[in-house]
C-alpha cells in the first residue's frame, strides 16, 4: 500500500503556472486561470527551441523585402513566424489565418510587440507563398540554394562530434490538389490530381524538399540534389559513411553508377521491383517458406543473395539480397493471410570489391519492393 502512494505521490502534477522566455518587457506564464484560454500551448516550446538554434532568424536570411519600409505594416519575419508557426500548429490554410491573426498568442510566436493589433491576414501572407509574380503586389522573394545551403547547416550543427555513418532516405509521395494549380498533373499510383515532392531526410532531420509536378518519374532530380547534400556534408565530415537509402522508385541506373565511382565512395540500398525473372530466382526461398510457416504455424523468413542485372537499363550486374517473410497465420477460410510477402533489396554496401560479403544489409530493414 505504501509503495502504490508513493507511486501516486510521483506522478501528481499541482503546478500552477509555467514560466516560458520574456516577450519584450512581458512575462510570459502558461496557467489555468486566465479569461482567454488557448489550446495551442505547446507551441511556446516550439518557441523555445527556434530561439536556442536563431531558426527562424536564419530562415528569413534567406528571403528577400523589397517593399517600402515606410508603408510596411508587417514585418518579414513576423510573416514567416506567422505561418511557420501556423503549419506546425496545423494551421495550413491560409484561410485559417482570417481568426489567427487576431490571437494574442500568434502574435507572441510571430514576435509582435503590441499583442493586441491583428497580424497579416491570409491576403498578404500569399504573397510568401507567390514568388515570381506581379511587381507590383509580389516584392517578397526568396533564394533557393540559401535555404538547401540552411537545411544541412542544421543538421551539421545538431551533431556535436562527427557521426560514423549518415543514412539519406529518398522518398517520393504526394501532395492532393483539389484545384487548378499550375503544373497540376494526374497519377496513376496515387489516383488523383497531385504534386510529387521529392525529401530527403537523414534520421528525422529534412534535408531536402522539392516541389515537383506529377507527370514525372519519382527520381527525377534526385541525383542533383544527392550530389548537393554529399559535398556539403563532407565539407564538414570528409571522412564520413554515406548510405543513400530508397525504395524501388529510386533504384534508377544514374543514381546508382553515381555512387559506384570511387570519387563519390557512397554506398547505397534500393528496393527492387518484383518482376518475373526475380520471382523465379527466389522460386526455392519462395517455397520453403511457404512450407515451414504451414508446419509451424509460425513467422518464417529466409534470406538469400544472388547478382542481378536488367536487361537493358543497368550497365553491370549488382548485389540482391531477398528476404522471404510469412508473418502472420491462415485467415479462418485456410487461405494463406496478407502478411506474405518478398523484400528485395539492391545493395552496395561494402561490395564494391569482388569477394566482399553484403555483412552491412541489415542496415536495409524496412525497405520493401513492392
Amino acid at each position: 500500500m505504501a509503495a502504490e502512494r508513493a507511486a501516486f505521490l510521483m506522478t501528481e502534477c499541482d503546478q500552477e503556472v509555467f514560466t516560458f522566455a520574456s516577450h519584450f518587457s512581458r512575462r510570459v506564464e502558461a496557467s489555468f486561470t486566465a479569461g482567454q484560454v488557448s489550446t495551442d500551448g505547446g507551441a511556446l516550446l516550439l518557441r523555445q527551441a527556434g530561439r536556442k538554434i536563431g531558426l527562424l532568424r536564419r530562415v528569413a536570411s534567406c528571403f528577400t523585402d523589397l517593399r517600402s519600409p515606410l508603408l510596411v505594416q508587417h514585418q518579414l519575419g513576423e510573416m514567416l513566424s506567422q505561418r511557420i508557426y501556423g503549419l506546425a500548429l496545423g494551421y495550413d490554410d491560409l484561410n485559417d489565418h482570417e481568426q489567427l491573426h487576431h490571437d494574442p498568442l500568434m502574435a507572441l510566436l510571430a514576435g509582435r510587440r503590441k499583442l493586441e493589433d491583428p497580424l497579416a491576414g491570409k491576403s498578404t501572407l500569399s504573397r510568401l507563398e507567390l514568388p515570381g509574380g506581379s511587381k507590383r503586389y509580389h516584392k517578397i522573394d526568396y533564394a533557393p540554394a540559401k535555404i538547401d545551403v540552411l537545411l544541412c547547416d542544421l543538421f551539421i550543427a545538431a551533431h556535436s562530434e562527427a557521426p560514423e555513418q549518415i543514412v539519406l532516405d529518398l522518398d517520393a509521395t504526394d501532395i492532393p490538389l483539389y484545384g487548378h494549380q499550375p503544373e497540376r498533373f494526374f497519377h496513376g499510383y496515387y489516383d488523383s490530381y497531385c504534386y510529387l515532392p521529392l525529401y530527403i531526410l537523414a534520421d528525422d532531420q529534412l534535408l531536402c524538399a522539392r516541389l515537383r509536378p506529377a507527370n514525372i518519374d519519382g527520381a527525377a532530380g534526385a541525383l542533383n540534389e544527392v550530389k548537393r547534400i554529399v559535398a556539403r556534408l563532407r565539407t564538414k565530415w570528409p571522412k564520413v559513411r554515406i548510405v543513400l537509402r530508397g525504395d524501388s522508385g529510386f533504384c534508377r541506373e544514374e543514381l546508382m553508377d553515381w555512387c559506384e565511382a570511387a570519387e563519390n565512395h557512397v554506398d547505397f540500398l534500393f528496393g527492387l521491383a518484383r518482376n518475373s525473372r526475380l520471382q523465379k530466382i527466389v522460386g526455392k526461398q519462395m517455397y520453403e517458406a511457404r512450407r515451414l510457416h504451414g508446419e509451424t504455424g509460425k513467422a518464417a523468413r529466409f534470406f538469400a543473395e544472388f547478382d542481378y542485372q536488367t536487361h537493358k537499363s543497368w550497365a553491370r550486374a549488382r548485389r540482391a539480397a531477398v528476404i522471404r517473410e510469412v508473418l502472420l497465420p491462415a485467415g479462418r477460410d485456410g487461405e494463406p493471410h496478407q502478411g506474405t510477402n518478398v523484400p528485395v533489396r539492391l545493395s552496395a554496401l561494402d561490395g564494391r570489391n569482388e569477394g566482399q560479403s553484403t555483412a552491412a544489409v541489415p542496415v536495409g530493414a524496412g525497405l520493401y519492393a513492392g
